[in-house]
């Protein structure tokens, strides 16, 4: 009898064992922090694979919000609108809960973000605003007004200019893609920090072209920016040497440095003149290095891949987003609620800090 009401207790305990472990367990499909569907599709549009950058962006959050149990559809439209358009509506199509995109053209979506909206999908516009719709929910990004501000900032004090430094240094202006909204803000923060200097003559630009029409370079092609760059060297500096050339960004560097490498830049008559950046590409720090190339702003893409992931969680645990601007990015329909992170410039003096010991790239990529 002892046996048997012994073998009873066993059996009873081994069952109540097994039903606090089920009832422990996460149930299939689930995580056990946020209640979101495990494997939920998740799109994310990229631009192009031609520029370094939206490599590292595309790697990054695909990486992020697979580790956070999402599944992702990553693209690459080889900078055609009409591809990027197909690859949301087959994300749309595959059920994608939400859309993270970075736009070609900024205003080419209009169509397929009311499908978007149809299927209750939501959209977050990554690092390029999307403009002309109601159907962009937010916007992640980093200051891009700031980006120009840091890049007029770092000419200022290394001329001096702030110190009384009177030149008068001869300067040119280049601008980014006129199809893409952050080139504006670039321009806007950099020449409004810059036109004082300007206004009184200590910068010289001696095209005189400032306005975008003039200095904008189609795709942000290096092509373009070394066509240019030959074009104005041929037209305004064969009897004097430049002293600034204001790049928005690195792939625009990157062929304003051949050009200048043609002309004969980059002996002790004729030195490299302040050249700026952005993007911190591996091509344009081993510039930074070599001395080719001054500056370029630093926008660390893991940061916005992981303020994106943040976004999605929230959006898809009915929450609001965490957004730190609600007034500066309108798209011509709304004010889009946004995030911005902060940018900071790397030049030959802190690179090494910011980039190689954040791990963000190893010593042997830059040699």
């Amino acid at each position: 009898m002892k046996r048997v009401l012994s073998f009873v207790l066993v059996f009873l305990l081994l069952s109540s064992l097994v039903l606090m472990i089920t009832g422990c367990e996460v149930p299939s499909g689930k995580t056990s922090t946020s209640g979101k569907s495990s494997g939920t599709l998740i799109g994310v549009a990229m631009p192009t694979k031609s520029l370094q950058r939206w490599n590292q962006d595309g790697d990054n959050m695909k990486k992020l919000l697979e580790q956070a149990g999402y599944s992702v559809d990553l693209q690459y439209a080889a900078d055609s609108v009409e591809t990027q358009v197909s690859q949301l509506e087959n994300m749309i199509t595959k059920g994608a809960k939400v859309l993270v995109i970075a736009s070609i053209d900024g205003e080419s979506l209009t169509g397929v973000l009311a499908e978007a909206a149809k299927e209750n999908i939501k959209v977050i516009a990554y690092d390029r605003l999307i403009r002309g719709t109601e159907h962009v929910d937010y916007y992640a990004t980093f200051d891009n007004y700031k980006v120009g501000v840091i890049q007029a900032e770092y000419i200022i004090k290394t001329l001096e200019l702030d110190k009384g430094a009177k030149g008068p240094f001869t300067m040119e202006v280049f601008g980014g893609s006129p199809d893409d909204n952050n080139a504006y803000f670039f321009y806007a923060g950099a020449m409004d920090t810059l036109q004082p200097y300007i206004d009184s003559g200590v910068l010289v630009i001696k095209s005189g072209q400032t306005e975008m029409e003039q200095i904008a370079i189609m795709g942000w092609k290096s092509e373009g920016a070394q066509a240019r760059m030959d074009n104005l060297l041929t037209a305004y500096y064969s009897d004097e040497n430049i002293d600034i050339v204001l790049s928005p960004n690195d792939s625009l560097a990157q062929g304003i440095v051949a050009s200048l490498k043609a002309a004969g830049y980059g002996s002790a008559d004729k030195p490299y003149p302040i050249l700026t950046g952005q993007d911190c590409d591996i091509t344009n720090v081993k510039q930074l290095i070599a001395g080719e190339q001054s500056m370029s702003v630093f926008k660390d893409t893991r940061t916005l891949a992981g303020k994106v992931v943040e976004m999605v969680d929230a959006i898809m645990n009915g929450t609001e987003p965490d957004i730190n601007d609600t007034k500066t990015y309108d798209n011509g329909v709304k004010i889009v609620p946004s995030y911005l992170c902060e940018p900071v410039f790397a030049d030959v003096n802190n690179y090494k800090e910011l980039l190689i010991d954040s791990g963000y790239y190893t010593e042997d990529q830059l040699k």
